[in-house]
C-alpha cells in the first residue's frame, strides 16, 4: 500500500507527467489532491498497470479526487523550452486548474521549479511511493494515451496506436520513409543516429 502523504496536516498536490521519451505528441501532467488519509490498495505507478486497469482506477480517482486536472504542453514550446522546462510548465499548468489550493506539493522524479512559493518535495519513482503521485501518474498517461490514439488516426503509418508517440524501431522507420508530421518534435533526434537528418527551417 503506498503512503497516503508526505506533508503532515497540509493539503498536498501530488504531481506526475507522460511523454517525455516520447518523438512525437504533446507532453501531459497531472495534479491530484487526494481526501486525507485516503486509501485504495489498486492504486500504483501507471506503468506497472495494464491499460484496463489505468482506465478503470482514472475513473475512481476523478470519482474520490478532492481535485484534480490536466495540463498540456505542446511539441511546438517542447522545442522552444526542452522537455524538461516543458515537464514542469504541464505540471504547473495542472496545478493552476485545480479547484482546491493546494498547500503543498509532492513530485515524481528530481527536477522542479516552485510554485506560488509553495513547499514541495521531488521524490524518485514518487508514482511507486505516493498515493497522490499514483493517481497524477495514470491521469496523465491515459489522457496523453487518448490524445495520441486520436492523432493516430489522422496517422496511422507511424503506429502511434500502439507506441505512442515513443521511439520504437517502427515509428523511427516511419519518418524514414514519411519524413516528419507537425507533432513531431523537432528538437529531438527523431531517427536516433545521433543526427536529425531533417532541414528545419520553416
Amino acid at each position: 500500500m503506498l503512503a497516503s502523504h508526505y506533508y503532515e496536516g497540509k493539503i498536498e498536490a501530488g504531481c506526475d507527467e507522460a511523454g517525455r521519451g516520447c518523438l512525437a505528441g504533446s507532453v501531459y501532467a497531472a495534479a491530484v489532491i487526494l481526501p486525507d488519509g485516503y486509501q485504495n490498495e489498486l492504486l500504483n505507478d501507471s506503468k506497472q498497470l495494464s491499460e484496463k486497469k489505468r482506465y478503470q482506477l482514472r475513473e475512481i480517482i476523478e470519482r474520490d479526487a478532492v481535485a484534480w486536472a490536466v495540463g498540456i504542453v505542446t511539441p511546438e514550446e517542447i522545442d522552444q523550452i526542452n522537455i524538461l522546462n516543458a515537464s514542469i510548465l504541464a505540471m504547473h499548468r495542472a496545478l493552476d486548474q485545480l479547484k482546491v489550493r493546494p498547500e503543498a506539493i509532492i513530485v515524481d522524479g528530481n527536477r522542479f521549479k516552485p510554485y506560488k512559493k509553495l513547499p514541495h518535495t521531488t521524490i524518485v519513482k514518487g508514482d511507486g511511493k505516493y498515493l497522490a503521485i499514483a493517481a497524477a501518474s495514470i491521469l496523465a498517461k491515459t489522457y496523453r494515451d487518448d490524445y495520441m490514439n486520436k492523432l493516430a488516426e489522422e496517422y496511422p503509418q507511424y503506429d502511434w496506436l500502439s507506441n505512442k508517440g515513443y521511439p520504437t524501431k517502427k515509428h523511427r522507420e516511419a519518418i524514414k520513409q514519411f519524413g516528419i508530421t507537425p507533432y513531431h518534435r523537432k528538437s529531438y533526434n527523431l531517427l536516433g543516429d545521433g543526427q536529425l537528418s531533417f532541414d528545419f527551417e520553416e
